[in-house]
């Protein structure tokens, strides 16, 4: 649609003037009206919105300037010409002082002249307005990172007040929500703006709009909204609407009747900064949802890992009943047996070393106990994984040998020193040959032992030739009392594990390797992160 064409006003006590004025500016495209009494004019201004002023400065009655200080009362943003058939460099300075955006010398020697000099006083005016504009974003740039950068609300709601006092240059602003449930408007924050029965119906007639209102007492508009503002004692008042999916507010701010009045600039500023509050309390809902959310899950997940431990009391709890029991219902047994007064000599020795075994069977898992929940009883020194490995492989050599195992080792270049206890890695050594070698029993096989350096780890390998630990239980190799082999306690594994990860490592079985079972240790070389 084209845009409504420039309204241009004229106020001249001459008749001819006016007439002529008129007529050239209708040609040249633009609304024109006049007047030959200033006074008319001045009554004018209250309730007719007007772009430019040209207005004759010598008239009987009413001064030219005077004139020209109600328009800039009333409409603040109205371009201003002046006309003069005694210019003077005092007229010229006065008319700067006030603001007037061009001045034209009567008589005019052509009708062009006219129009140019309601072009330049366009354009200067346009000229003043944006530099204001330019003069006034320029903070809300630093605005903008405060408000964004606010997540709580009861604070940014605070600088969503101070921000709209400071930056308008008022004394009056508040916040209002509309309830999605009610429909009614709460006061989220303000500061000497009291609710009262005009400023909540201001702000349903905001909300019903959809579109910002700027309201001065001195000036054209609604009158209805003015007897409003009378009863606010305001002098001018812009409420700016923001909806959001989520969020309906509209933003009040307001001068008293002795402060200036907003202008147009205010108005475009405050729609500026109710946007970009609006947006940040958005964010600040969506950033306390978020929180709440996280919380939620925290609960839960501590609800989970007590739950979890309680089952896995439970179990061990069941396991370690079990494996007690097993032993002690063996020696209730033996003893019992050994009791009888038919029994030869011969077999209630072999009843007593059944229970003596059975016991020696129930100390072995009690130290394994022990050594699952204390891996870090003994102080850390430095110490050489070459020769905790040989030291390991000497002491089982005869029980490999009995059990035709074949020992590859394979150190690959020189190992650093690392920080551990040595006796707990040893154990760890110690454990996973002797399960090698019984998981290739009884016809042997080939172990392969391999250490190297990787990045800042010492890397071994642990490799039988047996048949491996099948799918179906690789998940729970590592958990206390599981077996694979008859007899076992299920703990070595465990314990094993838990002095690696205590040393800041991993243990870990390495399902893809075969033949045979392959477990991975690392070890930090500088020990526990």
């Amino acid at each position: 649609m084209k845009p409504e064409a420039p309204f241009i006003y004229i106020v001249d006590d001459e008749a001819g003037i006016t007439a002529l004025c008129e007529r050239a500016l209708s040609r040249a495209g633009y609304r024109v009206a006049s007047q030959n009494d200033p006074r008319a004019a001045l009554k004018y201004f209250e309730s007719h919105p007007i772009d430019l002023l040209l207005v004759d400065i010598r008239m009987p009655n009413v001064d030219g300037f005077e004139v020209i200080q109600t328009i800039q009362r009333w409409q603040p943003d109205a371009a201003i010409l002046i006309m003069t058939g005694h210019g003077t460099v005092e007229t010229a300075i006065r008319a700067l002082r006030q603001g007037v955006d061009g001045l034209l010398l009567k008589p005019f020697k052509q009708n062009a002249e006219l129009i140019e000099a309601v072009k330049l006083a366009f354009a200067d005016n346009q000229k003043k307005r944006d530099a204001a504009r330019t003069q006034a974003l320029r903070p809300l740039f630093a605005v903008s990172e405060a408000l964004l950068s606010e997540v709580r609300r009861v604070p940014l709601l605070d600088l969503i007040v101070k921000t709209m006092i400071a930056q308008i240059n008022c004394s009056r602003a508040a916040c209002y929500q509309r309830q999605a449930d009610v429909g009614e408007f709460t006061r989220l924050a303000g500061r000497n703006a009291p609710d009262s029965m005009p400023l909540l119906d201001l702000i349903a007639r905001a909300d019903s709009s959809d579109s910002p209102i700027l309201i001065n007492l001195n000036g054209p508009g609604d009158p209805d909204l003015k007897a409003l503002l009378t009863d606010l004692e305001a002098g001018s008042a812009i409420l700016a609407p923001v909806h959001h999916p989520n969020l309906n507010t509209i933003f009040y701010a307001a001068r008293a009747v002795n402060e200036p009045a907003f202008r147009e600039s205010d108005l475009e500023m405050f729609q500026i900064l109710a946007r970009q509050a609006a947006t940040a309390l958005e964010n600040s809902r969506l950033y306390a949802e978020q929180l709440e959310y996280i919380r939620q899950i925290e609960i839960s997940q501590k609800a989970l890992i007590q739950s979890e431990k309680m089952a896995a009391v439970g179990r061990l709890s069941a396991s370690l009943a079990h494996e007690l029991n097993n032993p002690l219902q063996g020696v209730q047994n033996c003893l019992h047996l050994a009791e009888r007064e038919d029994l030869s000599e011969e077999k209630r020795k072999e009843y007593f070393e059944m229970a003596k075994s059975e016991l020696e069977r129930l100390m072995t898992t009690s130290r394994r106990m022990l050594d699952f929940y204390r891996p870090n009883a003994t102080t850390q020194t430095q110490v050489n994984v070459e020769d905790m490995l040989e030291y390991a492989l000497s002491l089982m050599s005869k029980q490999l040998d009995e059990a035709k195992v074949n020992v590859i080792k394979d150190i690959r270049g020189k190992l650093p020193l690392i920080t551990a206890v040595g006796s707990q890695i040893q154990q760890v050594l110690i454990n996973l040959i002797l399960n090698a070698a019984d998981a290739m029993a009884p016809d042997g096989g080939d172990l392969r032992v391999t250490a190297q350096t990787r990045d800042k780890n010492v890397e071994l390998f642990v490799q039988d030739s047996g048949a491996g630990v099948p799918a179906e239980k690789q998940m729970n190799i590592f958990e206390p009392f599981f077996s694979t082999k008859d007899g076992g306690t299920g703990l070595g594994l465990t314990v094993s594990y838990n002095i690696i990860t205590a040393h800041g490592g991993a243990l870990e079985l390495l399902p893809d390797r075969s033949p045979g079972a392959c477990f991975r240790i690392l070890l930090p070389i500088g020990g526990k992160p």
